[in-house]
């Protein structure tokens, strides 16, 4: 028996390993969820707390991580069908479901408990419903009808509010403004992609709204939920958030992204555009989140 020339061998598929289950978590989601989610407990009511904010990010990531990894799970068939999914960890065969499920159940298992025991029940609520909107009812409901993107938009806006509930141990007026801030913004953010990967998403099954409504109403949705999450990012403003800065920024961002979606259509193949939309969409929501943030501190 070889140990010395099995031991390369052992550590290569070691590293496999984790990585498959890290990919399993959808890194590049989590990382926004991190950036919404400190920023929504630096807008908490008082001087920040970093134990109670770093506590709730933890809980926070490893909800979202299982989530993610359960969704996965949910959709090993629809993600294998997918160009841009095929290579997902379960499609692959690099994880099977006996490996996945498990690891899926105690990252949300882990990160409620944390939530409970070290921040507060109200964030641990919160929490759960974000974890089982997005598992239960959100990643079935895709086959079936676009309006999933509404559905799936609720847990994708929570990251904020966990952020502000974990801190401040109470909901209100402010961190639902935050939750609208990002449940709209997320409209023409993912209508966006269902058009540059329609064929991915009609290949799949999935009824999102390019596939089961067209590309036209798709464009006219995507221009009209712009405008509206241009008048949503006041909301905070209007909460009492972000002082004198905020609401000039949101103003003229807001219009810069609301104009663009429906200037930016002229002279460009419908993909082409629906990809600036996507990408402008990002740093949009992170410049409203930083400067909310910046202007509270």
């Amino acid at each position: 028996m070889n140990t010395r020339a099995d031991a390369p061998s052992a550590a290569r598929d070691a590293t496999s390993f984790a990585l498959a289950l890290w990919q399993l978590t959808k890194p590049g989601v989590t990382r926004l969820v991190l950036v919404t989610c400190w920023l929504g407990a630096a807008l908490a009511d008082g001087p920040l707390q970093l134990r109670p904010a770093l506590l709730t990010l933890l809980g926070t990531v490893l909800v979202v991580a299982s989530a993610n990894a359960l969704n996965m799970v949910l959709e090993q068939e629809v993600d294998g069908r997918m160009q841009r999914t095929k290579d997902r960890p379960l499609p692959s065969g690099r994880l099977t479901r006996d490996v996945a499920l498990p690891f899926g159940v105690a990252l949300g298992v882990l990160g409620l408990l944390i939530l409970y025991f070290f921040v507060n029940p109200l964030t641990t609520l919160l929490g759960a419903v974000s974890l089982f909107t997005y598992v239960l009812w959100y990643t079935p409901l895709k086959a079936k009808s676009s309006l999933a993107l509404y559905v799936g938009a609720v847990p994708g806006a929570m990251p904020p509010v966990l952020g502000y509930t974990g801190v401040s141990g109470h909901l209100n007026f402010q961190a639902i403004a935050l939750f609208l801030l990002m449940f709209v913004w997320q409209v023409p953010h993912f209508l966006a992609i269902t058009i540059f990967r329609r064929d991915d998403y009609a290949a799949a099954g999935l009824q999102v709204m390019s596939v089961e409504q067209g590309i036209a109403r798709t464009r006219v949705a995507i221009v009209i939920s712009a405008f509206l999450a241009a008048l949503t990012s006041l909301v905070p403003a209007w909460a009492g958030l972000g002082g004198s800065v905020y609401p000039w920024v949101a103003v003229i961002s807001g219009a810069a992204f609301a104009f663009w979606a429906w200037f930016g259509q002229s002279g460009r193949a419908v993909e082409v555009w629906a990809r600036t939309v996507f990408f402008a969409s990002l740093p949009y929501i992170v410049l409203l989140f930083t400067v909310l943030a910046v202007c509270a501190a």
